[in-house]
């Protein structure tokens, strides 16, 4: 009996997770980068526009995340309740490539040397996820970046210089995913559906966490972790999230310390 559209779904994601787990390296070499970050009392930055946002999000808040990390998520470019009209895909779509913006964004935080940071893009060439990338570096922060490699190779950079995410990327992750994302062909339908380049960012996404949860515990510092209350309680609950949220608010405010100086 041949495979159902599913079932080639969930073999395509098989090859997705081999992809990811022969990257273990990389992503202890991330891990270290980021847990230094951590350790230093500053943070780990996380862009992704679009779809991208997702990835941001897994990493923190949610259940089993820690502080450390700090989302800059822009509604502009990541908001698709609407998909049309108002704050619909199309504006979205083309502030995603308007030259300037990422500059503006990173205009609001004080970095450090001491920070690093994770920029997602599965194409790696749209403008704001690359100029994000070159004002990071340019501010002495190093680069993260999660592509699609095969989809990246495949797309033309929309860079005023031609650059790509990978150019501008300290250490590069990649999600696995195939050229278009999407990876189950249909007969009779012209092109494929079921994208796959979440399943591997969320993979790589709490590889990392778990490592660096591991570098921050070993090192005598354990992460204030986002825990539900059916694994440690309501109260102890409750302390968790009061703690691990007053921690992100401390290290937010240093974000914002000496701007303008």
């Amino acid at each position: 009996m041949s495979e159902t559209s599913g079932e080639r779904y969930l073999s395509s994601a098989r090859h997705i997770w081999e992809v990811v787990s022969n990257q273990m390296d990389t992503i202890r070499e991330v891990a270290d980068l980021f847990a230094a970050t951590i350790l230093s009392g500053r943070m780990v930055h996380l862009f992704g526009s679009g779809h991208s946002r997702i990835m941001v999000e897994e990493m923190w808040p949610r259940y089993g995340s820690f502080p450390g990390f700090h989302p800059i998520v822009e509604l502009s470019l990541t908001y698709h309740h609407d998909v049309v009209g108002s704050n619909g895909q199309r504006q979205a779509m083309f502030l995603e490539n308007v030259s300037g913006l990422a500059d503006r964004i990173l205009r609001n935080f004080d970095l450090k040397s001491e920070d690093s940071a994770m920029v997602i893009s599965s194409s790696g060439c749209n403008v704001v996820p690359v100029e994000m990338a070159e004002g990071f570096r340019n501010r002495g922060v190093k680069v993260v970046g999660m592509v699609s490699r095969e989809h990246s190779l495949a797309s033309k950079s929309k860079h005023p210089g031609g650059l790509k995410l990978s150019d501008l990327s300290d250490i590069e992750l990649d999600t696995g995913a195939p050229v278009g994302d999407a990876m189950v062909s249909i007969d009779g339908l012209e092109t494929p559906v079921s994208p796959g380049s979440t399943v591997g960012g969320c993979l790589l996404i709490n590889c990392i966490k778990a490592e660096v949860a591991d570098r921050l515990t070993r090192a005598g510092h354990p992460p204030k972790v986002l825990t539900a209350a059916a694994v440690v309680g309501g109260e102890r609950a409750t302390q968790l999230f009061e703690a691990a949220y007053d921690e992100h608010g401390r290290r937010t405010a240093q974000l914002f310390a000496d701007l303008g100086k």
